[in-house]
């Protein structure tokens, strides 16, 4: 018997171990920016909510408490404009959803699971643990020029790693498309609170996208980068209660089911905005001290980077072929480790772009952008 890890990529940060060697060897020692986990502390409001929900002596309800599923519903009405009728589940971090909703949907051998062709690689792993067929796409292009046999399409707005976002037309044309060809769309929104301009990312969900008809729709949001408890796992999934019903079948057979505590924290945790605004406003100090660094280093952020927890980064002359790896290794000279763009796609953006996080530490920030401007060398 084939087992599953047979169909799948090598993990791609294992490719990174000489990088972090090299930059471990950098005199002032490395600074390190690939993996987006938060490094801030997690929000007084969560660890309250932990303490009184403490006492946790009986199981937690696989579908979740009353008091956390109306508070998801109220932060959608709110947050993310939706007042359709829908149903909703809580999931162990939005990493498991992602990597197990192709097989929960029944899809496998001859289905196909198309996502955006530079993205987050667990939608490709997702696809293969179902024995199912991953195509990267376009999603900013034309939905009647895409294949046929569509059964799956993750959408991933504010897009990690390249911060674009999708806007309210260019939604409602999917939707459009989902709704003619049957098939599903699943929009993971985790970073939709962290926008950089005026205008905001709207959600899958949102009545001017849907027309309050959830349909064929699934959006799926965490708590771990609004609200730093990505060591929590709180996560979820909403949209059409007829898709959902099966998921929670299995989910309560299986024993899939977010800790009581958990649950307490997501619910007042979703209900306060404050912390969240706060995180934002660190987030944004350490964004501005990197972007302001890259044009003496003669990089470039990406013009459509307007949103989420990383910048997308490239030479800054457009006629240059310097690649991904190239500038790895030119940030790992000055003790700066980076993410290749090839580990998110394999299209010319990719291949040229290296992914930088902003949740590394502020003293970390500051030092990243200060060796940008002075040490950093393009190669040649």
């Amino acid at each position: 018997m084939a087992l599953y890890g047979n169909a799948l990529p090598d993990f791609p940060w294992d490719s990174l171990r000489e990088t972090r060697d090299q930059a471990a060897r950098y005199y002032a020692g490395e600074v390190d920016l690939t993996i987006g986990s938060p490094v801030d502390p997690v929000p007084e409001v969560a660890l309250a909510a932990l303490a009184e929900a403490a006492n946790a002596h009986a199981y937690p309800a696989a579908i979740g408490s009353r008091e956390m599923r109306l508070a998801i519903r109220a932060w959608l009405r709110t947050h993310r404009s939706c007042t359709a009728d829908i149903d909703l589940l809580p999931a162990l971090g939005e990493k498991e959803l992602v990597a197990m909703l192709p097989a929960l949907l029944g899809l496998g051998a001859g289905d196909i699971v198309a996502f955006p062709e530079v993205a987050y690689p667990t939608y490709d792993v997702g696809a293969r643990l179902a024995g199912a067929r991953p195509l990267p796409l376009d999603v900013e292009s034309d939905p009647s020029l895409w294949p046929a046999g569509i059964k799956l399409l993750w959408l991933n707005s504010p897009s990690n790693p390249t911060g674009r976002v999708l806007n309210t037309q260019q939604l409602r044309r999917i939707v459009t498309w989902a709704r003619r060809t049957g098939a599903i769309v699943a929009s993971d929104e985790c970073y939709a609170a962290l926008t950089w301009t005026d205008a905001q990312a709207p959600s899958l969900l949102d009545d001017a996208v849907t027309d309050r008809d959830a349909t064929g729709l699934l959006m799926l949001y965490s708590l771990s980068k609004q609200s730093n408890v990505a060591g929590y796992r709180a996560a979820f999934i909403a949209g059409d209660a007829h898709i959902l019903a099966p998921i929670r079948e299995i989910r309560k057979h299986s024993g899939m089911m977010m800790p009581g505590p958990v649950q307490h924290v997501m619910a007042k945790v979703l209900a306060d905005t404050e912390h969240v605004e706060r995180q934002k406003h660190i987030y944004a100090r350490r964004r501005e001290l990197l972007v302001e660094a890259l044009p003496e280093a003669g990089l470039m952020n990406d013009p459509q980077n307007v949103a989420g927890l990383y910048l997308w980064v490239r030479a800054q002359d457009e006629r240059s072929d310097v690649g991904a790896w190239e500038l790895v290794q030119a940030f790992a000279q000055i003790g700066v480790i980076v993410a290749p763009g090839t580990f998110y796609g394999v299209n010319e953006q990719a291949r040229r772009s290296v992914r930088l996080s902003l949740t590394a530490s502020d003293t970390d920030i500051r030092d990243a952008a200060r060796r940008l401007r002075t040490q950093f060398r393009m190669p040649s």
